[in-house]
């Protein structure tokens, strides 16, 4: 019976580049997809971009650009990375969009009808400078429990949890002001109202994972649910609510709607109704999550749900975080790896290959072993999977398949009955249970192939019946893996389709043979994962990572490409004179300034220290300085830095320099009449 199924992914944030962290979710829930589709079940894939909220806003402006051309550039971005990676969406949209204010303003009214909102004053942090209301992420201070500086807006090292305004000493990560109090009046969903049904609905509805279900019972529904606060004062990026001028829903409101808003541009573009889609009981409904989401998607969003009267999800999957070498992914480490700085290095299909092989229906955490990733690509995707056509192909194109199916000792008839139990696999999300029954089949087809010894039979003009009846048999076990492995791999199905001239559309292809038909030539379908790519990949995120956080590090050295500005420093501990003289600065002149293509905030200096010597060193003031204005200036360097080996070339050295960054970045000077290569005391 054919099945219709909406199927989401949680919203990416339009504020970053997509890295392998995300990419768990997006491919786990692709793999789902297409292969509800490959057994012929109606389902949409539909996702959009999260692009409301003060961070968005802070950047925009910070970037000197609107907020409608930052997300635009960021869609596209989001969009091409994950068409890189083979993740195809019915639709792809945005929570900044007509579909989603008109939706929200829906489901609004239906909130206020039922009596669930209320409002009252709050006391909040302001920026003086950035003029703006300061979220948790925006504020760093003192921990009032342990007394720990430098602490999250939230929370502390020490786990202790509290209000930003708690904070000793608070500073804004935006502008380095110190926040002022101020009351703002705010709107609030009283969530308790619904404490009955969400209680009911948690325990009941199947649309859990048991673990996730008996947390949310232990340490929500056990006690009054906090009435949930869904507004933000003016100035703010996103809808403006009608009701209640200057003020705007806040970002968790209207981003799960927009899983609706983009539902809506799929129907107006196939002519089809919303209402078969988000109110339908013959519509099932899949949200795909990582766990530090749960609430928002198992609670608040249940309830909205059935207050506007939309269908409750079918199903919540959600999944654990990325490891990569059994730590938490790490910028400085080069290990939180962007999407494109991936595919430069290796075959997408060797992610998605290792992830279905990691995933299962369970909250866990996966780990990317990089020794561990290219022995399983290269074994079972190489090593069994592929060489089982490429074995035979090179013959197969001179011989064709054979009229009627060979004997094969019920290799065929045991693959087809095991397509069964790797549906049944797929179908719970146990993806590492179907890669080992796949992988299971291929061990058992290889044999056949090893004893024939197809290479041998090629010599001999009495045995190409034979010969043709070996590749017959080779090539449609290998047809049936490639089924089976269709959702996980779309690449290789489509080359198994160009070989046999028969595309894989659908599941039952695994149920019977191809006989009596000629091959096309054979054409590499993949190649073996090396482990010095993979090197090369993290070597390259590291540089990427320095190049924007090296200012973070000293504002002299002005590396600065990263989104958030510079906060004030506190005066650095006490040293002596001999600490001092360690660092040799000198004055140095430039005579060569130019821009660097592939970073956005470094130009290249090359700077005289007198006579021959020069030295190459790359600085964060592309936004403050024009190349040409800097040639024959004289600036203070440190001239005894370790050189750092960058992508962009070998830094030799710092220009020293102060300000937050960006275009407040200002070149220390020295008066003519100092010569280059003179020392600074």
């Amino acid at each position: 019976m054919t099945r219709r199924l909406l199927v989401t992914a949680a919203l990416p944030y339009a504020n970053g580049p997509i890295h392998i962290g995300h990419l768990v979710e997006y491919l786990q829930t692709d793999i789902w997809v297409r292969f509800q589709k490959l057994r012929s079940h109606r389902c949409l894939y539909i996702c959009a971009d999260d692009t409301h909220g003060t961070a968005i806003m802070i950047r925009a402006r910070k970037e000197g650009r609107s907020e409608l051309d930052l997300i635009g550039e960021m869609s596209e971005s989001h969009q091409r990375d994950f068409a890189g990676f083979g993740i195809e969406f019915d639709n792809y949209g945005s929570t900044h969009s007509d579909e989603n204010r008109k939706i929200c303003g829906e489901f609004w009214q239906a909130l206020r009808s039922e009596n669930l909102v209320t409002e009252r004053t709050v006391e909040q942090l302001f920026d003086p400078e950035a003029e703006t209301f300061l979220a948790d992420r925006f504020v760093r201070g003192t921990c009032p429990k342990c007394g720990r500086t430098d602490q999250a807006g939230d929370n502390c090292t020490c786990g202790h949890t509290y209000n930003p305004t708690d904070l000793i000493d608070p500073v804004s990560t935006l502008s380095g002001a110190t926040p002022v109090l101020r009351e703002s009046a705010h709107l609030f969903v009283e969530l308790e109202k619904l404490h009955g049904f969400l209680n009911q609905w948690v325990s009941e509805s199947g649309a859990l994972q048991s673990e996730t279900a008996n947390y949310l019972k232990g340490h929500f529904l056990a006690e009054e649910l906090r009435d949930w606060d869904v507004s933000r004062p003016s100035p703010y990026f996103g809808f403006e609510i009608p009701d209640s001028p200057g003020n705007y829903w806040y970002v968790w409101f209207d981003a799960p709607i927009g899983y609706i808003a983009s539902t809506q541009q799929w129907c107006d573009r196939n002519g089809e109704k919303l209402e078969d889609w988000w109110k339908s009981d013959e519509c099932e409904v899949h949200h795909f999550i990582g766990k530090d989401i749960t609430y928002f998607h198992t609670l608040f969003w249940p309830g909205m749900l059935k207050t506007a009267g939309y269908s409750l999800p079918t199903k919540v999957h959600i999944h654990g975080f990325l490891n990569v070498n059994g730590t938490k992914m790490s910028k400085r480490d080069g290990t939180l790896v962007k999407a494109e700085t991936f595919l430069k290095h290796i075959d997408p299909a060797a992610l998605r290959y290792f992830y279905a092989s990691k995933l299962s229906s369970r909250v866990e955490d996966l780990d990317l072993s990089l020794t561990e990733f290219v022995d399983k690509v290269n074994s079972d995707l190489v090593g069994k999977v592929v060489n089982l056509a490429s074995r035979v192909g090179k013959f197969a194109g001179r011989t064709g398949l054979s009229d009627t199916y060979p004997d094969d000792g019920g290799l065929f008839k045991k693959a087809a009955e095991a397509g069964d139990a790797i549906a049944e696999a797929y179908e719970q999300c146990e993806y590492a249970r179907a890669m080992r029954l796949v992988m299971e089949l291929a061990d058992a087809a290889n044999p056949f192939v090893e004893h024939a010894k197809p290479w041998e039979m090629k010599k001999d003009p009495e045995r190409q019946d034979e010969l043709r009846d070996v590749c017959t048999v080779a090539l449609n076990l290998f047809r049936q893996l490639a089924v089976y492995l269709t959702p996980v791999l779309p690449s290789l199905a489509k080359a198994c389709g160009e070989l046999l001239d028969d595309p894989i559309v659908s599941w039952d292809q695994s149920q019977t043979p191809l006989v009596g038909r000629g091959v096309n030539k054979f054409k590499r379908m993949m190649d073996r994962v090396q482990l010095e790519n993979l090197e090369k990949m993290i070597e390259e995120s590291k540089e990427e990572a320095a190049a924007e956080a090296e200012s973070a590090d000293s504002p002299a050295s002005q590396y600065n490409d990263s989104d958030q500005p510079l906060k004030d420093e506190p005066m650095a501990d006490e040293i002596t004179i001999d600490d001092f003289m360690k660092v040799d600065l000198r004055v140095a002149r430039v005579v060569e300034a130019e821009h660097v293509p592939e970073a956005n905030k470094l130009l290249k200096l090359t700077l005289s220290l007198g006579g021959d010597e020069t030295r190459q060193v790359f600085a964060g003031i592309k936004a403050a300085y024009e190349p040409e204005k800097l040639v024959g200036r004289l600036v203070v360097m440190v001239a005894n830095l370790k050189p750092r080996k960058m992508r962009f070339g070998l830094s030799e050295g710092m220009v020293c320099a102060s300000g937050p960054g960006g275009e407040e970045v200002f070149i220390l000077g020295v008066d003519e009449g100092a010569q280059p290569g003179q020392r600074v005391h």
